[in-house]
């Protein structure tokens, strides 16, 4: 296992952990002051502003984007709808090429409003990633499907666990022609007794590692995630499985916390994260 310590260029900074109070220049120039190696900017971040600019602002900082957050819902009553949806994630995949993001984050959605049919809903996300495939490749950005723990799958993401992943993954590219791989986000995943083994099973397709903290008690579940060493999880040793798999890219961090982290200044947040994941992943 890598040693990470005081390693703030082996760090990402998924920019949802800043709470969306500054802009994707201010947050590049901030984690470049503190050589932080790479950033994952949401999609909501780039409308209205120039992608080339912030290409080339991370370009001058020696930045990567660890991953573009994230793909439109797909998971529709109607075909219309669900055509809309991959219209729109065909242009996100465009501007993560923009960016030479390292992969396009998927959260899948869940069950279409009113509707009770899990096993359509998943049938529904299959259809849509296998048509982004090609154009993934073409543009040279790998989907990365992220499972989301099982208490979001009524709402947010019908895919649950990183063997449910794999198993989309060998289904949609066995020979793996697209690179269709894996996010690992421990706060989804790290209660799952598989984790270990479908860590190992994953090798290559893992294409993005998230980091955050569950906390105790956790009083609102998406958006009460804790900075790494505040909660229970182990994070070194997912780390430790992850990359003896063979990931060797950034660690990322993604924290979601509406009464805490989000109410903080971006100085603040980010010199806490530095440390947290210096001294805890």
């Amino acid at each position: 296992m890598r040693d990470i310590t005081q390693r703030p260029d082996l760090y990402s900074i998924n920019t949802a952990t800043l709470g969306f109070h500054s802009t994707l220049s201010e947050i590049i120039d901030a984690c470049a002051e503190r050589n932080i190696g790479g950033i994952a900017p949401w999609r909501r971040e780039l409308e209205s502003i120039n992608i080339h600019d912030i290409a080339r602002q991370l370009k001058s900082c020696d930045m990567m984007v660890t991953g573009l957050c994230r793909s439109t819902y797909y998971t529709a009553h109607t075909l219309v709808e669900r055509q809309a949806a991959i219209s729109e994630n065909l242009k996100a995949l465009d501007n993560a090429a923009l960016l030479d993001a390292r992969c396009y984050m998927q959260v899948v959605g869940g069950l279409p409003h009113g509707s009770k049919d899990l096993n359509e809903a998943r049938r529904q996300v299959k259809e849509g990633i296998r048509q982004l495939l090609p154009h993934s490749r073409n543009v040279g950005v790998p989907i990365a499907l992220e499972p989301l723990h099982p208490m979001t799958a009524a709402d947010r993401s019908c895919l649950s666990t990183l063997k449910q992943a794999l198993d989309w993954c060998d289904e949609l590219d066995p020979e793996g022609e697209f690179n269709l791989g894996v996010a690992v986000d421990i706060y989804h995943l790290w209660w799952d007794p598989e984790l270990f083994t479908q860590i190992e099973r994953a090798g290559k397709r893992i294409l993005a590692f998230h980091v955050s903290d569950w906390l105790l008690p956790t009083v609102d579940l998406v958006n009460d995630r804790g900075m790494p060493g505040d909660g229970v999880i182990d994070i070194r040793a997912i780390r430790q499985q992850v990359e003896n798999a063979g990931y060797d890219g950034l660690v990322e961090l993604e924290i979601f916390s509406s009464n805490n982290w989000w109410n903080k200044s971006i100085n603040e947040v980010l010199n806490s994260s530095v440390e947290s994941i210096s001294k805890h992943c």
